[in-house]
C-alpha cells in the first residue's frame, strides 16, 4: 500500500508533531513540527525536513549547523496524528548544543539539568 501524507491527521495549522529518535541508541532527541510537504520532502530526500513555525519556512535539519538528521524510518502512530522518526544524527540535535532537547529532568519537584552541551 502506497503512503500518502494527506492521510495523516494535522492540527488546525496544518501541522503534525514529529519526534526524532536515535536509530541506534533509542534516545529521544527532539520534537518538531512537519506539514504534508515536509513529510513528503523527508521521504523523497532522506534528509529530515521540518516546518519552522517562527520562520514560516521549511527547515532541513543540519542545513546550517551541519548537525544532520538522516531518516532511517518514519512511523505513524495509531491515531495518525503524530510521527516517530528514527534517524542517524550527526552531532547534537538540540540548538543549545546538547545531544537531546530533553536535557531537563524534574526530580523531587526540582529542575535538574542532566545533559551538558557537546564539545565540538
Amino acid at each position: 500500500m502506497s503512503f500518502d501524507p494527506a492521510t495523516l491527521v494535522y492540527n488546525a495549522q496544518g501541522l503534525i508533531p514529529a519526534i526524532a529518535q536515535d536509530a541506534q541508541s533509542g534516545e529521544v532527541l527532539m520534537m518538531a513540527w512537519m506539514n504534508a510537504e515536509s513529510v513528503a520532502r523527508t521521504l523523497d530526500t532522506g534528509r529530515v525536513t521540518y516546518w519552522s513555525r517562527s520562520r514560516q519556512a521549511f527547515w532541513v535539519k543540519g542545513e546550517t549547523s551541519g548537525h544532520v538528521q538522516t531518516l532511517v524510518e518514519m512511523r505513524v502512530d495509531c491515531d495518525r496524528d503524530c510521527l516517530l522518526l528514527t534517524v542517524d544524527q550527526v552531532g547534537p540535535a538540540c540548538h543549545t548544543g546538547r545531544r537531546s532537547c530533553f536535557y531537563t529532568a524534574i526530580r523531587a519537584g526540582e529542575e535538574v539539568e542532566i545533559l551538558t552541551p557537546v564539545a565540538d
